[in-house]
């Protein structure tokens, strides 16, 4: 019976190993660059930057673009823009009609001369004249 065991173990054995099989193996390149994924660039772009040891300690950075400005520096930049928009908003107000059409005619700041007038066929010219320096700057629309 043992010998009957054996010869059937070495025959199962026997049938079992038939030939092996093997895939061939393919580079498949990670890098855009070099034939890979477009998908990959974005991570490895990203992967690249934070392993970048060598930075400029006086470029802005994306989370504050003003670090080159001071706090004072910033608010007044942000006052500056937030009067210039009222008065923006408060000239337009004066030239824009209750149709929404611009109204000929001149409005004064004080450091500008806006000065809007009726070319004919529905187009308007608008002249903004720097009082301090004399430059102008026009240009043309039509309603």
């Amino acid at each position: 019976m043992r010998l009957a065991f054996r010869l059937l173990s070495i025959a199962l054995a026997a049938s079992a190993s038939g030939a092996a099989q093997a895939n061939p193996l393919v580079y498949t390149p990670v890098n855009p660059t070099f034939g890979g994924s477009p998908l990959n660039g974005p991570f490895l772009l990203n992967r690249a930057d934070a392993q970048n040891q060598h930075k400029d300690p006086n470029a802005p950075t994306a989370v504050n673009p003003f670090s080159a400005q001071s706090q004072l520096d910033q608010f007044n930049s942000a006052l500056q823009q937030a009067i210039l928009s009222r008065i923006s908003a408060a000239v337009s107000s004066s030239v824009v009609g209750a149709d929404g059409k611009l109204i000929p005619g001149t409005v004064q700041t004080q450091n500008f001369t806006i000065s809007i007038s009726d070319l004919g066929g529905g187009k308007l010219r608008i002249v903004t004249t720097d009082k301090l320096s004399g430059s102008s700057t026009s240009f043309e629309i039509s309603q």
